[in-house]
């Protein structure tokens, strides 16, 4: 499944955060550990500060696994499904982990195009190669 996640991020654990980021060691131990750069290239700053990125996930609880790494450095994390679960592929059984190839949430990915900043371009000098 894929999930809109909106956090923000703890002002004493930014610059730990964006350490990681850069050192490519973010989510480190993780089974989902290179799709944490992935998640913070696409992120967008909203105006109030939020951070949202789209997250797949394959856990019975929502971000299950990412959740403990995220809680490290954002606070008041949302998380939400990015679209209906009964049109998700894997949801509905017919193809187990579909998300890596689907398309689903093209349109929410363009759409966020238009929210706010680049989350890495905001707090660096260039995008992060995953």
């Amino acid at each position: 499944m894929k999930y809109l996640v909106r956090a923000k991020v703890k002002e004493q654990e930014r610059e730990k955060l964006l350490q990681e980021i850069e050192e490519k060691t973010l989510g480190k131990g993780s089974v989902a550990f290179g799709e944490y750069l992935k998640n913070m290239n696409q992120a967008r700053v909203l105006d109030d500060g939020t951070v949202t990125w789209i997250e797949i996930c394959f856990c019975h609880k929502p971000l299950n696994e990412e959740k403990p790494y995220w809680e490290k450095f954002f606070q008041n994390i949302t998380i939400e499904n990015a679209q209906n679960p009964k049109y998700c592929q894997d949801s509905t059984g017919d193809q187990k982990r579909a998300c890596f190839e689907c398309s689903c949430t093209e349109e929410l990915e363009e759409e966020m195009l238009s929210w706010g900043k680049p989350f890495i371009l905001q707090h660096s000098k260039e995008k992060i190669d995953v």
